[in-house]
């Protein structure tokens, strides 16, 4: 209660407007972002900057880059000195007062969470990461990556995928859960850094790197903070993501009730899934690869909605009551277009043992999001567990190849 109230006083504070700059102009217009680049920065642990660029238009919308990616915002508010800038589809949101007409400094916030990391932005500054010297390695390629290796509870594998084109390096690690999406970044020397911000999650990557070797720390907000280890290795591939997740002994179904947004109970004994093939989608609206995943969905649905097919997600939410998990449900299903039914099946924590518990049938819930396909017979027939999105290039497309091949050979059934 108390991180809530000192979270809720500092939003309180930075809105509170105690000089106007919009004042110093000579005009009496009011003040807005410039329209152009800016650079922005958040504060991680170690006073280590993460940097994203973004670009502000007249209307006051503005596009964030990493990568190959770009996301667009158009929920931008600007107040007298203050800035409120609402990510699409997650929780997360900017409050920043202007110290001037080319920099503003505040937080990003995620209430549910009592998060506040420290934020600025910079206008006219194009540079993600500063190139200062040569790099002395070369990483293209794919990397046999282990996070956390020295404390057991904590340990997972990854493999890194990268392309570097001089100093410059983009990609992604993935993990038997997901995809840390898209990573840009430079080389300096032997100095790797990397960042990514979609307006949930904010990664930062350093590493001292060989062509052979790397040695750094990943970095998620300022509230996490883990070593790696990664060698180079072009063959390494992380084990099968349909062998990971399955039922337990005992049971021979998959079977939930949860409620929908008006309240109503809905269950796998619906008429709606009887006789077709279901995808049940195990996922919360906080996480990024989930809505990766959901964009996905949706196009396949929009495109085969008059075959034998159902979707239906359950959402395991970390908003702190009820009310507030299905207005990120709202939120989510309004943004992505969503037709298929979100259920809540957890507010308050999205803990993955407490998950388990909600779907005791399953040896586990190892990953947001993970997909339960389901038979016209109403036998599960595999549990694909996390999303390679599009940030790990062809992976994704064989992913996407091996999911409509799967899918039509249960509706020719």
């Amino acid at each position: 209660m108390k991180k809530f109230i000192l979270l809720s006083f500092s939003v309180i504070a930075l809105y509170s407007c105690k000089k106007d700059v919009s004042s110093k102009k000579s005009s009496n217009e009011p003040l807005t972002l410039k329209s152009g680049l800016w650079k922005a920065s958040m504060t991680v642990q170690d006073n280590e900057e993460l940097p994203f660029l973004f670009e502000v238009f007249e209307d006051q919308t503005l596009r964030i880059f990493n990568a190959e990616e770009t996301i667009d915002v158009d929920e931008v508010t600007v107040k007298g000195d203050s800035v409120y800038i609402k990510f699409p589809v997650f929780e997360g949101y900017i409050a920043a007062k202007f110290n001037d007409s080319t920099t503003i400094t505040g937080s990003f916030i995620k209430e549910s969470l009592d998060r506040i990391v420290p934020f600025k932005g910079e206008f006219g500054v194009k540079d993600r990461f500063e190139i200062l010297a040569k790099p002395t390695a070369n990483i293209q390629g794919n990397w046999e990556s282990v996070f956390s290796p020295d404390t057991p509870e904590d340990k997972y594998i990854a493999k890194g995928i990268f392309k570097q084109n001089g100093n410059v390096v983009t990609g992604t690690f993935r993990t038997t859960t997901g995809d840390y999406r898209y990573l840009e970044g430079v080389i300096n020397n032997n100095k790797l850094e990397l960042s990514t911000f979609d307006g949930a999650h904010a990664f930062f990557f350093k590493a001292e790197v060989t062509d052979s070797t790397m040695n750094g720390y990943f970095y998620s907000g300022n509230h996490w903070k883990e070593p790696f280890v990664a060698k180079r290795n072009e063959s390494y591939e992380l084990p099968s993501e349909d062998s990971l997740t399955f039922l337990k002994e005992g049971y021979d179904k998959f079977a939930f009730s949860f409620p929908d947004a008006k309240g109503n109970q809905v269950s796998l004994e619906d008429e709606r899934f009887k006789g077709k093939v279901t995808l049940v989608q195990i996922m919360g609206t906080w996480c990024p690869n989930c809505m990766d995943e959901t964009k996905f969905y949706v196009d396949y649905y929009n495109k085969n909605k008059n075959k034998d097919i159902e979707f239906v997600a359950l959402a395991f939410e970390y908003a702190k009551t009820s009310e507030k998990a299905f207005k990120s449900i709202e939120r989510m299903r309004t943004k992505l277009k969503v037709e298929y039914p979100i259920l809540l099946a957890q507010y308050g924590t999205s803990n993955k043992e407490k998950a388990q518990e909600k779907l005791p049938m399953l040896n586990h819930v190892l990953s947001y999001p993970t997909t339960v396909f389901i038979d016209k017979k109403g036998s599960v027939r595999k549990i694909h567990t996390g999303f390679n999105g599009p940030a790990t290039g062809q992976k994704y497309l064989d992913f996407k190849q091996e999911f409509e091949s799967f899918v039509n050979q249960l509706l020719n059934e």
